[in-house]
């Protein structure tokens, strides 16, 4: 139990959302909206969508007070209704790289002109509907922090649980029921089935372990190498499109390693 690397390139993407923070806050609250409203139930343990989008606005930080004001949106009316609608934009970056976004949008003609001229102007071209879906599997992600704050004054941190060794750890995900983890340096990513993502980080926390954050995710199912020049170019797409305010998730298939996004920070 272990793959190839995925984290590089989840890094890098979210180092630069969080330095958009705010940006980035409005996208997950928009997420919590919409899944609330689909869901029909403002309360997340009757409503698995809700408490996914919840889950991962926790991993980011997104304060309490913001997910409460996302959830009643969902159900207000007039100038206060969220009339928001997912939608798929698929193409190709730089380098022939496949890029797979999705949207939640309350003007498909707007998202749809930003998106397009994002590509142009990155040397891609937007696909039609499955072009590079086929080349995407969805996953479930858990992260998991390998120490805690613990609330003694005189040792603030510790080890959490058996997440703090890895051959401990590797026991805890194959019992969960985790398709494979990895070292994402202070914390692990656990990958899981798109349907077994709560089942899994429950199990987890039975085991005294706990979790910061879950979402559904998309992974390249063939990485394609690139070189640095093309990287820089694809992360520049990849960047542009992250800046959307409409845009919530891009995904591409360019295999960032390690040593690319530690010259891509550079």
């Amino acid at each position: 139990m272990s793959g190839h690397s995925k984290w590089a390139t989840t890094k890098h993407r979210k180092a630069a959302q969080d330095a958009k923070r705010s940006a980035l806050f409005s996208k997950l609250s928009r997420n919590i909206t919409v899944a609330a409203k689909e869901g029909g139930d403002p309360n997340p343990e009757n409503n698995a969508s809700l408490a996914a989008a919840i889950e991962k606005a926790k991993g980011y930080s997104l304060p309490k007070d913001k997910i409460k004001t996302a959830i009643d949106k969902a159900f207000g009316s007039g100038k206060d209704a969220a009339n928001y609608e997912t939608v798929v934009y698929e193409g190709y970056g730089p380098a022939g790289i496949a890029v797979y976004c999705e949207a939640l949008t309350d003007n498909r003609n707007r998202t749809a002109a930003d998106v397009r001229s994002a590509f142009s102007h990155a040397g891609g071209s937007l696909g039609t509907s499955g072009s590079v879906a086929f080349q995407f599997e969805r996953k479930g992600q858990i992260m998991v922090p390998k120490e805690i704050e613990t609330g003694d004054k005189k040792n603030p941190v510790g080890p959490n649980g058996a997440a703090a060794d890895e051959d401990e750890f590797m026991m805890v995900v194959a019992e969960a029921g985790g398709d494979d983890y990895e070292d994402a340096d202070e914390e692990w990513i656990v990958y899981t089935g798109p349907t077994d993502l709560n089942a899994v980080k429950e199990a987890i926390h039975a085991q005294g372990v706990e979790t910061k954050g879950a979402e559904l995710t998309m992974i390249a199912s063939n990485p394609t190498e690139v070189t640095v020049s093309d990287a820089k170019k694809v992360m520049r797409l990849i960047d542009k499109l992250e800046e959307l305010e409409d845009l919530q998730n891009v995904y591409h298939t360019a295999d960032i390693t390690d040593e690319i996004a530690e010259q891509l920070d550079d």
